[in-house]
């Protein structure tokens, strides 16, 4: 974005020294009224004023990049790179700079010698990008300081994941069973070694079809791979459950797959779920380390996870078992179950705050509202859950008067998911 407004700042510069405006124009009143001197040291000031504030915002991006990665986790500094705020505060600064500095090349200068004509409206042009960039400098201040709230960092993340849960998440059938492959199955390797980022699977299941193969993903979304391990596994069914060697494709298959999965040297949240529930669970469990012991920011990262788990929890996980045009499935992709989810979410904040009623209320309470949600699948999920952080309440939690409330709260928990089930049953 910086770059397109350095561009945009001198084609339009350049556009506007090109306009020539009479004294009686209604527009004249914009023309700026210096001496040709003038005009260039206004240009020489603005270019080098900018050239200060870009320092001086540089410095506190900095500044807060490392606040976050310390604070927070270190995987939470890609919202601030990608911080749509912050990319247009420098776009301003550095089209102001550049849209100065350009100008001197013409403002009291011709065929190499001093001129008194030089383009007034461009000029104005210069003044006019000092004061939005002025406005943009207070509005970034003012930004900055809201973007490395806490509160604000979490809002963010738990935004990000629903809408990928909303717009990316691919139904799943837990009863699926993932096919081994069998002998004589052929490796598509991996071409690079990096986080597998998304799967676009149309045009690998488009070229299975057309050679009659079958193919099965190795890894899952979020998953590192290792150039040269397999990618995924290909072959050919002939008759009643014979399978021999696929024929090479070459260089087809290996184009179709490449074009279905993107690997890149970092995780992003285009569909993968578990990365925005990981920025969550660092943010619980750095605040619950013994170097910074903040209880409260562990509470309302479970209670931005809660949110998640919810919207989770009405969708069916597993692997998928994607078919062709005819209806045939061509290609099995493996994902990860309501369970793991679970763990990872809630699994870390419980081994390390278990000892902590508020914490533990904090979890049980996000366990309630998925009461609400869901079928008795992932209620047996949560329930196991919330059986394992009583038995951690027993086993850490010292003083009776801490932990008898405690206890109490997780049967009546478990109680309201018996009758839940009850009557989803009764009413089925």
């Amino acid at each position: 974005m910086p770059t397109c407004a350095v561009v945009v700042a001198i084609i339009a510069g350049a556009g506007l020294s090109a306009v020539q405006l009479d004294a009686t124009s209604p527009l004249a009143v914009l023309l700026f009224q210096g001496t040709s001197d003038d005009a260039r040291n206004l240009l020489i000031g603005i270019a080098s004023t900018m050239v200060t504030v870009i320092a001086v915002v540089l410095g506190l991006t900095v500044v807060a990049l490392q606040l976050a990665s310390t604070q927070f986790s270190p995987r939470l500094l890609r919202n601030f790179l990608r911080d749509i705020p912050n990319q247009v505060t420098l776009s301003a600064f550095v089209a102001t700079f550049a849209y100065s500095t350009a100008g001197l090349y013409t403002v009291g200068i011709a065929a190499g010698q001093r001129t008194q004509d030089y383009p007034r409206l461009a000029v104005s042009g210069a003044l006019l990008l000092l004061f939005v960039s002025m406005v943009m400098l207070v509005f970034f201040a003012h930004h900055l300081s809201h973007s490395i709230q806490v509160d604000q960092v979490m809002k963010g993340v738990e935004k990000a994941t629903l809408k990928v849960i909303e717009r990316s998440f691919v139904p799943g059938d837990p009863g699926i069973r993932m096919p081994n492959p069998p002998p004589g199955a052929t490796a598509l390797l991996v071409p690079q070694s990096g986080y597998v980022q998304a799967f676009h699977v149309k045009a690998f299941v488009e070229a299975l079809a057309s050679r009659g193969l079958t193919g099965r993903m190795v890894p899952m979304i979020g998953r590192h791979v290792v150039a040269g391990s397999p990618l995924a596994w290909v072959w050919e069914t002939k008759g009643e459950g014979e399978r021999r060697l696929a024929p090479d494709g070459g260089a087809e298959l290996r184009r179709a797959l490449a074009q279905s999965v993107r690997i890149g040297y970092e995780r992003t949240l285009e569909q993968d779920v578990a990365f925005g529930i990981r920025q969550l669970a660092d943010v619980a469990s750095k605040a619950l380390s013994p170097a910074i012991n903040d209880p409260y920011t562990a509470n309302q990262a479970v209670d931005h996870l809660g949110s998640i788990l919810a919207a989770l929890s009405i969708r069916q996980h597993g692997p998928q078992a994607v078919a062709d045009a005819q209806g045939t499935v061509r290609l099995y992709v493996p994902a990860r179950d309501f369970a793991y989810l679970v763990d990872l979410a809630l699994g870390q904040v419980r081994r390390y705050g278990a000892n902590e009623p508020r914490v533990v209320r904090a979890l049980l309470r996000a366990c309630r509202e998925l009461v609400w949600f869901g079928d008795a699948a992932h209620h047996a999920v949560v329930r196991q859950y919330v059986e394992t952080l009583m038995s951690d309440v027993t086993r850490l939690v010292a003083q009776p008067a801490d932990r008898d409330p405690l206890l109490a709260e997780g049967a009546a928990l478990l109680e309201a998911f018996d009758d839940a089930d009850g009557a989803s049953g009764t009413g089925s």
